[in-house]
Order: structure tokens, then sequence, then C-alpha cells
């Protein structure tokens, strides 16, 4: 097989959003794509996370959507991944959940805002949502209007995907992205724990500021961009 590289880091993923409490039952999926040789793998749909193995991933074609290895179907938000690979060049790996707060957020159609500096080390800003699906999108290619409502977000708002990794689908939930897989997982993690953070900091104060924009930009610089200087670097 020639993808057993990509197959193994999109099944480890898959394991970990359920080892972080991010994913309960099978509402979730993790994904990886190869920009070379043209293709994604996905978490097959409607299996218990419990008895996936690496060779269970399906590799899918990025343009055609065809299944090119693999002998499950695969996740039916399949087309939703793959409208995203072709939209954001720049990610390597996207993860899907319903994480419980994020989708409380995405339930009741408001952008999870920035307030504090746990926020703005990994979102640049507010984390949004998107507009809600129209009936004709919903009636035909769902998953695929999905991903391009995400999208639509994203350039009318002039976002740049890895400055904000992740976004709520409006009555939906959260997908989160990254350069590889790993980092998706990391990012889908965040987002789920800074919308708790929001929630309860809402709750204790309903006009609660949002971070002052001179910290936001401190916070997230220092560990993103090309004078990062968190870490061992």
């Amino acid at each position: 097989m020639a993808f057993e590289k990509l197959k193994a880091a999109v099944w480890k993923t898959n394991r970990d959003i359920v080892r972080s409490g991010l994913v309960q039952l099978t509402w979730g999926n993790a994904s990886g794509v190869d920009r070379q040789a043209g293709v994604m793998a996905i978490k097959p749909s409607g299996v218990d996370y419990d008895r996936l193995r690496p060779d269970d991933m399906v590799i899918v074609e990025l343009e055609t959507g065809r299944v090119v290895e693999g002998t499950l179907k695969p996740s039916t938000d399949t087309p939703t991944h793959r409208y995203l690979y072709l939209a954001f060049e720049e990610i390597g790996g996207i993860v899907h959940t319903h994480s419980r707060h994020a989708v409380a957020w995405a339930q009741a159609r408001r952008p999870i805002p920035c307030l504090g500096t746990t926020h703005a080390d990994h979102f640049y800003g507010e984390i949004p949502v998107t507009r809600p699906l129209r009936p004709e999108e919903v009636a035909e290619a769902y998953e695929h209007q999905t991903g391009v409502v995400i999208a639509e977000c994203f350039r009318e708002r002039g976002l740049d995907p890895l400055e904000v990794p992740g976004v709520l689908v409006a009555g939906h939930g959260p997908f989160a992205w990254g350069e590889t897989p790993e980092k998706a997982a990391e990012n889908a993690l965040v987002l789920e724990l800074v919308a708790e953070m929001a929630l309860y900091t809402c709750q204790l104060n309903p006009e609660a500021p949002v971070l002052e924009r001179y910290v936001l930009d401190k916070h997230f610089r220092r560990k993103h961009g090309s004078q990062a200087y968190y870490g061992q670097r």
C-alpha cells in the first residue's frame, strides 16, 4: 500500500480526538492530506473508534472524490474535508467534532469572542460562525455546501485559515485544521476549551469586553510567524 504513513497518522488523530474527550460515540472525524499525491485519508463512516485500525482509513482523490484505496465507505463529511483542502492550500489536516461547548456556540449562532490570552495564543481573534445553509444547499450536496459556506465565511472576512484555524458551522458544530492532522487535533481541543471558557465568562459578565488588540497581537505573534519567540527555538 502506497499511503501507509498517511493512514497511520490519520488513524492516530482519530484515536486522539476520542481520548481527549472531543468525540463521543461516532460524532466526529479526522483526515489528512498528501498534496503531492493529490489524495486525502479519512475515517470510514459510522465505525466505532475502538474498532478502527490504520488500514481502515479510506484514501480519496482530492479532485474527484473517488476512493482509490480502502474497502469501507468514507465518512459522510468527506466532501466538506475535500472542499476545505482545495480552498485552503496551506492546511494538512482537518478535525470535525461535536464537542459540547463549541456546539453550544454554533447552535446559538454566535462567534466565540477572544476574551483572554489563552484564546489569543492560538486564534488570532474571534472564532467565526458561518451563515446558515439555505434550503436548496441542504437538499443537494449538503456536505459539499458545508465546505462552501466555511470557505465563504473566511473569504468574506478576509481571514487567514492558519491564523484562525477553526470555525463554527451554524446549527452544526466545529471544524478545525492545521498544517498536520496532529496540529488539527490540537486546534480542535483548544477551540473546545476556549468555547468553554468564553461561555463561563459571558455567564459571569455578559458585558465582558474582548481582549485588547495590542494584547491579542502580542500573544499570537509571540507563538506564530517570523517574530515568534515562545518555546525552544
